[in-house]
């Protein structure tokens, strides 16, 4: 198994990074959040699963092992792929789903696209006793709330676009990071600011 991969990051794209490793590039498939942290040029470190299959291996790369061990706790339960895992941690930290798991909260996981209801009260079985208890401090989550502009903004330079289509992107998913509540997923508003400069093009 391969536990991470180190190295310069070769290239980003919308839903994965090439980290090159002794002279190879390494494809690793990222959520938002995880792509938003990585800079082309400079290096990084990511803690990653394989997947295989019979027609092809797949990396996944997360930006700590706590979300490397959720995402493969995830795909435990059934019905449940590397592409549905990756999803349900590009729409929620991982203490967010003990935290959904622990109180039962068919919402929070209905929120995560391919998941409907029946397939929520199905997980929420199933994973009760897989996830554990929420470890993470309240304080994180506010820090981020604080500072998606900041992230968002960083994202999307790094992913090659003008400071002014940044400016112009975070500008246009204001009002859903603000609709969010008190902490907006970076991940999901960088999906809705690349939808809003793909339109602009």
């Amino acid at each position: 198994m391969i536990a991470f991969v180190s190295g310069t990051v070769a290239a980003l794209a919308p839903d994965s990074a090439v980290v090159e490793v002794g002279g190879v590039g390494m494809a690793v498939q990222c959520t938002p959040d995880t792509l938003a942290k990585l800079r082309v040029g400079q290096a990084a470190r990511l803690h990653t699963s394989l997947v295989v299959r019979e027609d092809s291996l797949t990396l996944y790369g997360f930006a700590d092992d706590d979300e490397r061990q959720v995402f493969e706790l995830l795909q435990t339960a059934s019905g449940v792929g590397p592409r549905l895992a990756q999803a349900m941690l590009a729409t929620h930290r991982p203490d967010t789903l003990r935290r959904a798991v622990a109180t039962a909260d068919e919402k929070a996981l209905t929120a995560v696209p391919g998941i409907g209801k029946k397939g929520a009260q199905k997980l929420l079985l199933e994973l009760k006793d897989r996830l554990g208890a929420p470890i993470g401090a309240p304080a994180v989550g506010a820090s981020v709330s604080q500072g998606w502009r900041d992230q968002l903004h960083a994202a999307l330079i790094g992913l090659g676009y003008a400071t002014r289509e940044a400016d112009e992107a975070v500008t246009a998913v204001t009002p859903q990071a603000e609709a969010a509540g008190g902490t907006p997923q970076v991940g999901q508003l960088l999906k809705a600011a690349l939808q809003t400069l793909n339109r602009a093009r």
